[in-house]
């Protein structure tokens, strides 16, 4: 494919620059050290510094020594494992959620030498999954595999309320303009819920999926939803558009870890469990993918799909299998279906079956990717952006956390 001229080019590039050009992210830092996975680590922001819960019960302040390396400031075992954690920077709170369902709070000191214990809440009956502080509202929201969805006042550490899902959720976000909890869970739903001082109600619920909800990510200027999954697709939702558009994304091989929305640059970057890491330009006008059409014969040289009993018997065809073209979304036979191309306008960055007819339609112009690709070289668990410096966290099943400089890749 396309792949040698680049290559090409790239060593070409390389002979006659000291620097190649070839744009793709930097690798600034590893932090190795954790006995166990780390299951949420960020990256604080104006500071050398990182913050990483783990597996192995510890919670870790990482600062940047003079040397270069990433050394702990703090280190903190707390009394069970750590499944997830937010850091609200402007205020230093740290919520640590656990595994034994508790929610604790902490207040960092300025300079990230000293964590100070503030509140801690029994939220869930089980493991917490992900947990969610609201500065304007004084809230803790989280959500455990205990299928509950509750929200604590950070200040007097009571419960406010709580809310029962379908599946154990995954993937937590807020919009503090109106209210509104963004819920997706391991049935493949996405729940909206509209929170009060002290009760909840039902907005909606919609369902794109597959698989599990395996990250959510809400811009609140755009009024955009994006939900990844473990059938390896993102789907963005148009909230406010009020349209009810959802446009698809494929552009991993394996189940979406994590989705960040860089919202300057207008692009969304994603991430897998293989350690790819994929940037999407979300500036572009995107199209919504077509419903698949049924039909008992193709729809372009009409012979009849395998259980179109009648027409089989009464034209002495054989029956064929029934397929279907992702540009027109019509039902098609694999003969008049034996191109394929990538259409990514319509989310598909890979290669995908179309008509010949669509084939013929579909411009270079039409294919020129919306995405760049690149390889993180490690099997990721979370991933997190900071959007001031464009540095991205990723966090892998290796007990590595490497910290990438995006700004090559993200501007």
């Amino acid at each position: 494919g396309n792949n040698h001229v680049g290559r090409f080019s790239f060593r070409l590039n390389y002979c006659l620059h000291p620097k190649p050009q070839a744009r793709k992210p930097v690798l600034l830092s590893k932090i190795e050290a954790s006995q166990d996975v780390v299951n949420t680590a960020v990256i604080i922001p104006k500071e050398d510094g990182v913050i990483s819960v783990s597996e192995d019960r510890t919670v870790r302040i990482w600062l940047k020594r003079d040397s270069g390396q990433y050394w702990p400031s703090v280190y903190h075992t707390m009394p069970a494992p750590c499944s997830c954690m937010y850091f609200n920077p402007e205020t230093r709170r740290l919520s640590v959620g656990m595994d034994n369902g508790t929610v604790s709070d902490f207040i960092l000191s300025e300079d990230y030498n000293k964590m100070t214990p503030a509140a801690t809440y029994q939220a869930h009956q089980g493991r917490v999954t992900v947990v969610l502080f609201v500065l304007e509202m004084e809230w803790v929201l989280s959500t455990g595999q205990d299928k509950t969805f509750t929200w604590h006042c950070s200040e007097s550490g009571q419960r406010l309320g709580s809310y029962r899902t379908t599946a154990w959720v995954s993937g937590l976000q807020f919009d503090v303009e109106t209210r509104h909890a963004f819920v997706g869970d391991h049935s493949g739903q996405v729940t909206i819920l509209k929170l009060e001082q002290d009760d909840c109600s039902l907005v909606t619920t919609f369902k794109g999926h597959t698989g599990n909800v395996t990250a959510l990510c809400w811009d609140p200027v755009q009024r955009v939803l994006f939900s990844g999954s473990s059938d390896h697709s993102i789907i963005m939702w148009d909230i406010g558009g009020r349209k009810g558009t959802a446009i698809e994304l494929q552009g991993h091989n394996e189940k979406v870890q994590g989705l960040c929305y860089a919202p300057h640059t207008r692009q969304l970057i994603s991430c897998s469990s293989d350690g790819g890491i994929v940037i999407w330009n979300m500036d572009v006008r995107r199209q919504e993918t077509p419903e698949w059409l049924d039909s008992d014969s193709c729809q372009k040289c009409e012979q009849p799909f395998f259980w179109n009993f009648k027409q089989m018997w009464d034209s002495k065809k054989i029956g064929l299998r029934q397929h279907h073209c992702r540009k027109c979304g019509q039902a098609v036979c694999g003969k008049c279906s034996s191109r394929r191309s990538t259409i990514p306008l319509m989310g598909f960055e890979f290669e995908v079956r179309v008509c010949d007819s669509c084939y013929e339609s579909i411009t270079d112009e039409d294919r020129a990717p919306t995405a760049t690709f690149h390889d993180s070289k490690h099997g990721i668990v979370y991933m997190h952006y900071e959007p001031t410096r464009g540095w991205l966290l990723t966090s892998g099943v290796d007990k590595v956390i490497k910290l990438w400089d995006m700004t090559p890749v993200v501007s």
